[in-house]
C-alpha cells in the first residue's frame, strides 16, 4: 500500500470516528440531559386539557348579605371538535343553534371564533379559551331551548345545555353600588403572561387560565386573587386525529374565598335614595337669580364613613347603573350607554373619582389654618358685604353682611369676608407676590395635612387624589399655559363671542391677565382658597375623612371596604387592616373649639334648616354640620353637606353629600343628610330607637357574619347595644365650649 493511500485511510478512519462520537453524543444528549423535555412534550402532544372555572367567592356586607354572589343559569355550549368535524366547518350547526337561543346567527359564529385566529372578531365577541373546551354561546338559556336541542341530539352534535354558575349581583334591600362591587371580564394574554412571571419570581401562588374571567373594576378588581379560587383541570389523552381516548387525570375546582365587606346593604339603600331625592330635589328648584330656571344637577355623591376606623358604611354615586349588565359579557348598546357623556358617564364614581371645588366646607381646614397663622378662637371680626383685594370687591354669598362677629358666629353663618380677610392678610405678611424664600403658607399646609392633594388610600382602584394649588402648583401651571393665553389675549375668542359676547369678553381679559402675571389675581386666589374656591378640587371621599380627623381628635384614618377574608366553609383566612395615616397637626384644643362649633351650625347657624324640615331630634342626636355652595365658572352651584354625629360625645359617622350643579348645600344636599341619619340611629318621629338602627346598635364595630353548615350566611352575633364608648381620641364637648355670648 502505497503512502498516499495510507494517508487516506486514516483520514477516513478520523472522519467516521468523529461521525460516531458525534452521533453518540447526540444520543446521550437526546436520552439523558434533554429526556426530560421530551418526555414532557410528547406527553402534552398526546394530552389536552379542559378547564372548569371556579365558584367565585361571594362578597358580603357586614350583616353576611350577599352584595356579590353566584347563581344557577341553563348555559348553551358548542363543542369546537365537533363544528371541525362538520363539512362546512359548522356554520350549519351554529345556524340552529342560533335560531333555537333567539339571537343573531352573526353573533353567535363570532364567538365560537377563537381570539387571534384568522378572521376572528376582537375580544370579547371571540372565544378566548382553549379550542378544546366547550363554547358558551349564551348564560340565558331557557328549559324550552334546552329541551329542543337534547331531544334533538342528531341535529345538535357537540353541543351542550348545562345549569352552570354564573356572577350576579342580588342587591340586597335595592342596594346598588355598582361602583363599589364593579364587573369580570376575560383575561388578555397581556395578564396571562404577567402573571405567569409573577409566579415565576414566587410573588404569587395563585393559578390563572385563559379561560377565568377576572375582577375590571371595583371589589371584584382589588380582591380579585381572594375571589377567583382555583380551577379544576381535567388532562385527556388524545390520539393523531384529536380524537379523545381517555382521560389521564382530573382536578376538582377550589371554589373562591367570599370578601366580607364593612358596608351595610340598608344603609347603602338608603344612601342611593336619599342622594337621588337630593338630585330631583334640584331639579324641581328654580335658581332666583336665573328667572326660576331650574338646576341641572347632573350628578351627585354621598359617603358614610365610620370616623374611628375609616370603614365605609355606604358611598353612592348617581347617575349609576345596573351592575348585572356585564354578567355574560356587555352588550354594546349597553356599554355606549354607562360611557355616554349625554348621560354623563353613570360607569365612573363621583364619590371617590369625581373632583371638585369644596365650597364652605373647608372651612374645616381653614380655620386651624387660622389659628395657625395667629388669629385668635376668642376674637371679634368684622363681616362685611365685600372685602377689597387689589381693587377687587370680594364679595359674601348673596352679598349679605353681619357686621363685627365671633369667629364662632362666621362659620355659623359661613362669612366668606372674615375668612378672605384671615387669608389675604397671611399672604401679604408672607411677602405677597414677593414671598419669602422658604415661606410656608398655613393654609395650604394644613390642607396637606389634612390629606388633600393626594389618594387617602382606598381599597378601590381608579381614586382620584384631587389637587391643592399652592405657590408651586401655580407657577408650574403659569408656565404651561402662559402660550396659549398670550396667544388668545391677541385673538379673542371669536368662536364663543358668536353665540356668547360677554363671556368672550370675560375670557379675553383672564387670557390677558394670565399671560402677564404669573397667575391670575395671586392675592385674589388665597382668599378663595380659604373659602375652598379656584382650582382647590377635593372628592367627597376626601371630604369625608377630613371631617372624620375633626370628629375623632385629628388621626386621619384611611378608608376602606374591605373587612375580611373567610373561606366558603367560614374560616377566617385574614382581617383586613388598613395602613394607619398619622394625625394631622392641630392642638386638641382647637379640634375641641370646632367640634363644637360645628355642633352650633346645625342649632343655629346655616345647616339647621334641614334637620327642621326633617322634624329630625337634634336635641337628642346632636349633629356637627357645614354648609357649602361652590361657585364654579360657566356651571350652576355645587351643592356640599358635611357632617358628623353624634356630636356631644364618641362621634360614629362622618355623612358627606355633594350635589353638582345643584344650588345650595343647606337647601339641597342637607335634607337628605338629615333623612338618612334616621337609618343610622333609627330615629323614629322625635325618638331615637338604636335597636332599629343600621348598622344594628348605632354604631359599625360589629363581628364576622357566620357562614353556616348548608353555606347560608347569618349575621354576626356580636352585636352592640348603644353609642357610649370608650374612645379617647374622640374628646367630649364640655358646655364651656358653648358659651351663650357666641349664640346669636
Amino acid at each position: 500500500m502505497s503512502e498516499r493511500s495510507r494517508l487516506r485511510l486514516v483520514v477516513l478512519q478520523v472522519l467516521v470516528m468523529s461521525l460516531m462520537l458525534t452521533l453518540g453524543g447526540r444520543l446521550w444528549y437526546l436520552q439523558i440531559l434533554a429526556s426530560t423535555n421530551y418526555v414532557r412534550a410528547a406527553t402534552e402532544n398526546g394530552t389536552r386539557q379542559i378547564v372548569t372555572p371556579a365558584p367565585r367567592g361571594m362578597i358580603l356586607d357586614s350583616e353576611g348579605r350577599p352584595l356579590a354572589r353566584n347563581r344557577t343559569a341553563l348555559v348553551v355550549s358548542i363543542s369546537r371538535t365537533a363544528m371541525l368535524h362538520q363539512p362546512d366547518g359548522g356554520r350549519a350547526l351554529v345556524a340552529r343553534v342560533a335560531r333555537v337561543i333567539h339571537q343573531p346567527v352573526r353573533k353567535v359564529w363570532d364567538k365560537t371564533r377563537l381570539c387571534g385566529s384568522a378572521g376572528a372578531p376582537p375580544a370579547p365577541r371571540c372565544f378566548n379559551g382553549s379550542p378544546y373546551q366547550p363554547i358558551p354561546v349564551t348564560h340565558a338559556a331557557n328549559t324550552a331551548m334546552a329541551l329542543q336541542i337534547m331531544e334533538r341530539r342528531e341535529d345538535f352534535p357537540g353541543v351542550t345545555a348545562e345549569l352552570t354558575a354564573i356572577r350576579h349581583y342580588p342587591q340586597p334591600l335595592g342596594a346598588n353600588a355598582a361602583h363599589i362591587l364593579g364587573y369580570l371580564g376575560p383575561v388578555t394574554d397581556a395578564e396571562l403572561k404577567a402573571h405567569n412571571r409573577e409566579v415565576k419570581a414566587g410573588k404569587t401562588n395563585t393559578v390563572l387560565q385563559n379561560t377565568d374571567l377576572v375582577g375590571r373594576a371595583g371589589l371584584e378588581k382589588e380582591y380579585d386573587a381572594d375571589l377567583r379560587g382555583t380551577p379544576g383541570v381535567k388532562t385527556l389523552s388524545v390520539d393523531h386525529q384529536g380524537g379523545v381516548s381517555g382521560v389521564v387525570s382530573q382536578t376538582p375546582a377550589k371554589p373562591g374565598n367570599y370578601l366580607v365587606t364593612t358596608i351595610d346593604a340598608k344603609v347603602q339603600a338608603a344612601a342611593e335614595k336619599q342622594l337621588r331625592a337630593a338630585i330631583m330635589r334640584a331639579r324641581h328648584t328654580g335658581d332666583v337669580n336665573k328667572g326660576y330656571k331650574k338646576f341641572k344637577a347632573d350628578s351627585g355623591a354621598v359617603v358614610v364613613l365610620d370616623v374611628n376606623t375609616g370603614a365605609i358604611i355606604a358611598m353612592a354615586s348617581y347617575p349609576t347603573y345596573n351592575p348585572n349588565i356585564w354578567v355574560g359579557g356587555i352588550s354594546e348598546k349597553n356599554y355606549k350607554s354607562i360611557a355616554s357623556k349625554k348621560r354623563n358617564y353613570p360607569n365612573q364614581s363621583r364619590a371617590f373619582q369625581g373632583q371638585f371645588a369644596p365650597g364652605s366646607t373647608f372651612k374645616a381646614i381653614s380655620t386651624p389654618a387660622a389659628v395657625k397663622a395667629g388669629y385668635s378662637l376668642n376674637g371679634s371680626y368684622p363681616c362685611p358685604s365685600a372685602y377689597p383685594i387689589g381693587g377687587t370687591l370680594k364679595g359674601n354669598y348673596e352679598s349679605e353682611a353681619f357686621g363685627m362677629i365671633s369667629f364662632r358666629r362666621a362659620i355659623q353663618v359661613s362669612c366668606d369676608t372674615v375668612f378672605y380677610k384671615f387669608a389675604y392678610e397671611t399672604w401679604l405678611r408672607q411677602g405677597g407676590l414677593h414671598p419669602k424664600k422658604g415661606t410656608k403658607d398655613p393654609f395650604t399646609t394644613m390642607a396637606k395635612a389634612f390629606g388633600l392633594g393626594k389618594p387617602t388610600g382606598l381599597d378601590l382602584p381608579g381614586e382620584a387624589g384631587g389637587r391643592i394649588a399652592d405657590r408651586a402648583w401655580k407657577r408650574a401651571y403659569w408656565r404651561d399655559t402662559k402660550d396659549f393665553y398670550c396667544r388668545r389675549a391677541k385673538t379673542g375668542y371669536p368662536e364663543v363671542a358668536r353665540t356668547y359676547p360677554a363671556r368672550a369678553s370675560n375670557k379675553m381679559q383672564l387670557s390677558k391677565d394670565n399671560c402677564v402675571y404669573r397667575w391670575a389675581n395671586p392675592g385674589g386666589d388665597a382668599a378663595n382658597f380659604a373659602i375652598g374656591q379656584g382650582d382647590t378640587l377635593v372628592t367627597p371621599l376626601q371630604l369625608a375623612r377630613v371631617y372624620a380627623a375633626v370628629a375623632n381628635g385629628g388621626t386621619l384614618v384611611t378608608p376602606h371596604i374591605g373587612k375580611a377574608i373567610i373561606t366558603p366553609g367560614g374560616k377566617l383566612v385574614r382581617r383586613i387592616q388598613p395602613k394607619p395615616a398619622g394625625h394631622v397637626p392641630v392642638p386638641k384644643h382647637v379640634l375641641a373649639w370646632e367640634r363644637a362649633t360645628l355642633r352650633t351650625v346645625t342649632e343655629v347657624g346655616t345647616g339647621n334648616y334641614p334637620f327642621v324640615l326633617q322634624k329630625f331630634p337634634i336635641s337628642k342626636l346632636p349633629v356637627a354640620s357645614k354648609t357649602g355652595t361652590a361657585e364654579v365658572y360657566g356651571k350652576e352651584p355645587t351643592s356640599w353637606f358635611a357632617t358628623f354625629a353624634p356630636a356631644n360625645k364618641h362621634p360614629e359617622y362622618a355623612v358627606v353629600m355633594m350635589v353638582s350643579q345643584g344650588d345650595t348645600g343647606s337647601g339641597i344636599s342637607g335634607p337628605s343628610v338629615a333623612d338618612l341619619y334616621k337609618t343610622l340611629f333609627g330615629v323614629h318621629g322625635q325618638s331615637v330607637d338604636l335597636a332599629s338602627a343600621s348598622p344594628p346598635g348605632g354604631h359599625p364595630e360589629r363581628g364576622l357574619p357566620r357562614v353556616r353548615s348548608d353555606g347560608t350566611v347569618e349575621p354576626p352575633r356580636s352585636a352592640s347595644t348603644g353609642v357610649a364608648r370608650d374612645r379617647p381620641a374622640a374628646s367630649d364637648l364640655p358646655d364651656a365650649f358653648l358659651r351663650r355670648e357666641d349664640q346669636p
